[in-house]
């Protein structure tokens, strides 16, 4: 039985795409970027693997004379956008090619529709860091028990509250309703941002929890139509509302997330099956929050787990390291920076140079190549020979 594993390194650009400067991202480079400022920093089985010929590649320059030990290369994202629904499904072969919508913040008539639907009365609606508006909103979220309402340079509506006043599932069902107007205008995701603390000393929790608009068909329903098990780990299944996802494995970070991958990888499997993992604490622990030193940290450990992974790997099995968007720690503001992303693939063929590609949906046709299933109507061209 074939077997793939694809992982989103959520946010690990390797350089500012052609049209970064109508995103106010040219020269954002989130890995070289990382490179330049943390002391020190090595990530010797990415770089080995072929994440540092990726950069390279991306940048026009020179490429290491090192042989990697897999084929690599850059991906250029078509979607309109740079946030985290948009990438994912361009992965899986369905780019984002209307925007959806974003706001500074929310009409009047918008915010009152949404009170009403999930019956409570929000405070704040602007754009903001996740971090900051609890600094300034979470005593008087706690003083009104009222839940706070912000958004970001991301289509999303984001609903916070304190587990003490508003419990987790009373959180979900108040964005689940919200998320039925967001299908009307075209807003990506609500996600629900519990928190805990006392006033000064707030953090928010993992149960974090995204409600995102069905996506159009992906090669994730292509595979499952065909017998084919896609299991999501982490917000994989949130990210596409469940389309396509057999079985699903939320995680609270990257180290859980790469348990349940060794789980699943050890597990006698009756039919063929993707594993679709996201990783997401490179992206929110540490570029929104601008962290060079604290993102490097976390692509150590990923790079000691990766050592731990490749000599498992045979020639059953399809292995793809790719990122859904940047998020340049070094970069001014919070929010996702335009780049490509890097493509590493295991694959039976030597390895390779794979180019700079068209759209990150050429990781959906490949994966169809490597399943034989029908691509027709999907974007992108595989790299699988």
């Amino acid at each position: 039985m074939k077997q793939a594993l694809l992982i989103v390194l959520d946010s690990v650009g390797i350089g500012y795409a052609p049209d970064a400067a109508s995103f106010g991202d040219h020269e954002a480079n989130t890995v070289r970027h990382i490179r330049e400022t943390v002391a020190e920093f090595r990530i010797p089985h990415l770089d080995t693997a072929g994440l540092r010929a990726s950069e390279c590649l991306s940048a026009g320059e020179p490429l290491p004379t090192d042989d990697t030990s897999f084929s690599f290369g850059a991906l250029t994202e078509i979607s309109a956008g740079k946030d985290t629904t948009a990438g994912h499904w361009e992965i899986a072969g369905s780019p984002v090619l209307e925007p959806f919508q974003t706001y500074d913040r929310f009409p009047r008539p918008l915010v009152s529709e949404m009170e009403s639907r999930a019956g409570v009365n929000f405070i704040g609606n602007y754009a903001q860091s996740g971090t900051l508006i609890l600094e300034e909103l979470g005593e008087r979220h706690c003083r009104t028990k009222n839940p706070i309402l912000y958004t970001s340079a991301d289509s999303v509506i984001q609903i916070a509250a304190h587990e003490d006043i508003i419990p987790l599932e009373s959180l979900y069902e108040i964005c689940h309703a919200c998320r039925r107007i967001a299908d009307r205008e075209r807003i990506g995701r609500v996600i629900a941002r519990p928190f805990i603390g006392e006033p000064g000393n707030f953090s928010r929790t993992p149960n974090r929890r995204d409600f995102s608009m069905l996506p159009p068909e992906t090669v994730l329903n292509r595979l499952s139509d065909n017998g084919i098990q896609t299991t999501g780990v982490g917000k994989i299944s949130e990210i596409f509302a469940g389309s396509g996802i057999s079985r699903s494995y939320p995680t609270k970070n990257n180290a859980e997330g790469c348990r349940i991958i060794d789980k699943l990888l050890a597990e006698p499997s009756a039919s063929s099956q993707l594993i679709f993992a996201n990783l997401v604490d490179f992206d929110t622990l540490f570029g929104h929050r601008r962290d060079p030193s604290g993102y490097a940290a976390a692509l150590r450990v990923f790079d000691e787990w990766l050592g731990t992974l490749l000599p498992k790997l045979d020639d059953e099995i399809l292995v793809i390291l790719t990122a859904d968007h940047g998020n340049d720690p070094t970069w001014p503001g919070n929010d996702h920076t335009r780049e490509r992303v890097p493509l590493l693939a295991h694959t039976p063929q030597k390895s390779r140079n794979l180019g700079i590609r068209e759209s990150y949906a050429d990781i959906a046709a490949s994966l169809s190549v490597w399943f034989d299933v029908d691509h027709n109507g999907l974007a992108g061209k595989s790299f699988i020979e």
